[in-house]
């Protein structure tokens, strides 16, 4: 019994040895995982991470996961160009004030749920996921991030976007898909986003489009929505949207007009452009344009027009003026009156008629509805009223300069007519010397001479009219000239000059 004790007692021995051996161990490796914490910190600054204020700067350094050692104040973390392959959860725990990560141009394939949990959540605005290899978008993607007003995941390869991915993103601005390989996308689901201004899905592999949800979104977001460089079938309810966002300035449209092409009756390599020109015929594409905002004078007519894409004979239109009137054809029996296209004319604006005019185009066949808002202004004093009258006294003023320049023109400047040439040397003919030396308060100087005394006075003379004639003017004899007596006139006295006599030489 006392060897069997002893044997006992001995083979206790090696197992409170075995247990301190394993105490040890644990402390070991309690020691190891505290190293590896360590060095996990640290690694961020081993790997030449870039710290400046409050951001982070990580970008191409050849990482797999996240660093363990970022600064809690951290704002901005700059994740790109590395070998992230997934984000785990709790990836960001411990940091409240981050505002922008950027993973873009890496290997991500998943993100598992809670990824983006006990982060800053509702702050983080700014999500670059960009250029990866992510498949699907899931509804617990995002859900931890209800701040973020821009999400970038364009050029993956994205398949399916779940309807309620975006659930959870009410201040959604932007979100960017192109270049993935979705052929289908949820519409309905963006319409719960009120502050959702763009959605890219350029670049994928949409064939057909839900034209009822489309045209069920909000004007702004319509003119956000890139469609373009996708292989859609060539459908005239597709173009007359499209024409209806061209005409309207859309920059979705008018920046991208050359690649908006659609697949001929639905066979893959015989494309074509959907503008500016439909390549198959259709009837009723015409789209009358109307800007969003018009100014009329007072008193005159304004013709609006209810641009839609809807068309058929079971299409209905009416209007809401500003004063929450309803409008249908043929109008209210007064200033407005409504045609059967849906057109609405102001016969004659008033101020009061300036305000939001809602135009409505129903389509109860195919449960389909669109909406235009026209912006009347109605100018009731125009800035150019005050310069009319001066306009008119300026062209009054300039009409008769031009007539007096034109008159003096006649008069200085008429060439002689029908008279020989006017030589200097030429003696000037006996009547019109006789004449004008009559008419002159002075003898003619040729008259003068050493033996002649010149009168001072200052006679005036009538003549009467000569009665031979020449060629139907005044002919003058030859040989009769200045000085000389005058046989073919007949001379008589002014009363006004009595007892005043001829001087002859």
């Amino acid at each position: 019994m006392r060897a069997l004790a002893q044997g006992a007692a001995a083979a206790r021995v090696p197992s409170w040895s075995s247990v301190l051996v394993l105490l040890g161990c644990l402390q070991q490796i309690r020691s190891v995982r505290a190293g590896v914490r360590a060095t996990g910190r640290d690694s961020s600054r081993e790997v030449g991470c870039l710290r400046a204020a409050d951001i982070l700067s990580c970008a191409g350094l050849g990482l797999d996961r996240v660093p363990e050692d970022v600064p809690a104040r951290a704002v901005t973390l700059d994740l790109s160009h590395n070998r992230l392959a997934a984000l785990r959860g709790h990836s960001f725990e411990g940091l409240p004030h981050l505002r922008t990560v950027r993973l873009a141009h890496n290997r991500l394939a998943s993100i598992r749920p809670g990824a983006f949990r006990n982060s800053s959540g509702a702050l983080l605005r700014h999500l670059d996921l960009s250029s990866n290899k992510l498949r699907a978008v899931e509804a617990a993607h995002f859900r931890d991030l209800p701040g973020l007003e821009e999400l970038l995941l364009f050029d993956n390869l994205l398949v399916k976007v779940e309807s309620a991915a975006l659930v959870g993103l009410g201040g959604l601005r932007r979100l960017y898909l192109s270049h993935n390989r979705l052929h289908d996308f949820p519409f309905s689901s963006v319409r719960e986003h009120p502050e959702l201004v763009l959605l890219d899905l350029s670049s994928n592999g949409l064939l057909r489009l839900p034209l009822d949800n489309l045209t069920g979104l909000p004007g702004r977001l319509q003119q956000g929505l890139y469609l373009h460089a996708n292989p859609l079938v060539c459908d005239c309810a597709t173009y007359r949207m499209f024409r209806l966002w061209e005409l309207r300035g859309y920059a979705s449209v008018t920046d991208f007009r050359q690649n908006y092409t659609c697949l001929m009756y639905g066979v893959r390599g015989l494309s074509a452009r959907f503008l500016p020109n439909f390549p198959q015929p259709c009837n009723g594409t015409a789209v009358t344009p109307q800007s969003s905002a018009v100014a009329v004078k007072a008193g005159r007519p304004a013709l609006l027009h209810c641009s839609t894409t809807l068309t058929g004979k079971h299409v209905s239109f009416f209007w809401v003026s500003p004063a929450q009137e309803y409008v249908a054809p043929p109008g209210n029996n007064g200033s407005l009156k409504m045609f059967a296209n849906g057109s609405l004319e102001i016969a004659a604006a008033r101020a009061e008629d300036s305000g939001d005019y809602r135009c409505m185009a129903l389509d109860p066949v195919g449960r389909r509805n669109e909406t235009q808002e026209v912006k009347v202004t109605v100018v009731t004093h125009h800035a150019g009223d005050d310069h009319e009258s001066f306009n008119t006294g300026f062209t009054t003023l300039l009409g008769c300069v031009v007539s007096l320049i034109l008159v003096l023109m006649y008069l200085y400047l008429t060439p002689c007519r029908r008279r020989p040439p006017c030589n200097k040397g030429a003696a000037p003919a006996a009547n019109e010397s006789a004449q004008s030396s009559i008419l002159s308060p002075t003898p003619p100087a040729a008259a003068e001479g050493p033996d002649r005394k010149v009168s001072t006075n200052k006679h005036v003379v009538f003549l009467e009219p000569i009665k031979e004639h020449q060629n139907g003017r005044l002919g003058a004899r030859q040989g009769h000239a200045w000085p000389g007596s005058l046989p073919q006139q007949k001379l008589r006295r002014d009363a006004a000059f009595p007892d005043t006599s001829l001087v002859s030489p």
